[in-house]
């Protein structure tokens, strides 16, 4: 597809046709804007903005084969200029960070996109950052909270699938005292009254991931201000160190 080389050329990642399509109901409406690619996993994504190099890369999170924040590392590895806009249901503050340290320049949620992703797109184009106002609000928050270890994030990891201490003890050949204080540290540190209130703000937050089972989401348009939400069920996760 050729483009006016005037036009922000766009690559939009999402693993759902029908997000897809709604972004390039979206895109094609504007004069600047145009869409020259698609992918709908990680890996094709990879593929797909080395062959086209488009100036801004629309990148949902949750996808097969490999997750966004891993895409976005991998792009921002073969070009560091890359303008990556991450478009997502997930709220987490510490997703959001996450995506920002791999080399996101915004972080737009879906169902906000009909308002605000051609803003977010415009103002990455110019060289600016991007973030939504409830991700904003979050990062706000916890800015001086006390970081969750990598440890701990272990320890939470193994909370959600429902291990008792003795088993987060076996599992991580600690002993069932540290495992005690670990616990501790984690409700202190995430202001939780007992561990079901601790995994959900971690999951909540993004400090944990689960595996997700998701509907088919409405796709972004003027006249449809939300997208489906999230569900999610317990999986192998990924410690993710925050010192």
């Amino acid at each position: 597809m050729s483009a006016n080389s005037r036009h922000i050329r766009i690559l939009a990642v999402d693993d759902h046709p029908l997000l897809r399509e709604g972004i390039g109901v979206l895109i094609r409406a504007e004069p600047d804007m145009c869409l020259v690619a698609e992918a709908s996993n990680g890996l094709d994504a990879i593929e797909q903005f080395r062959i086209h190099r488009p100036g801004i890369t629309l990148m949902d999170l949750q996808m097969p084969d490999l997750n966004g924040i891993e895409v976005i590392e991998r792009i921002v590895h073969q070009d560091a200029n890359a303008r990556i806009v991450v478009l997502t249901t997930y709220t987490g503050d510490v997703r959001a960070l996450r995506a920002f340290q791999a080399g996101a320049r915004a972080y737009v949620l879906k169902g906000n996109a009909h308002h605000q992703l051609l803003e977010a797109i415009r103002a990455v184009q110019a060289g600016r950052k991007w973030i939504a106002p409830e991700i904003a609000a979050g990062l706000a928050e916890h800015a001086t909270d006390k970081p969750v270890s990598g440890r701990e994030v272990e320890v939470l990891r193994l909370m959600a699938s429902g291990d008792p201490n003795k088993r987060i003890a076996d599992r991580l050949a600690i002993s069932d005292a540290t495992v005690k204080v670990h616990v501790s540290r984690i409700l202190a540190k995430l202001g939780a009254n007992d561990r079901t209130h601790a995994v959900t703000i971690a999951m909540r937050r993004g400090i944990i991931e689960l595996l997700s089972r998701r509907p088919h989401p409405c796709p972004p348009s003027r006249s449809s201000p939300t997208c489906a939400d999230v569900t999610m069920e317990p999986s192998p996760l990924r410690a993710t160190r925050f010192h």
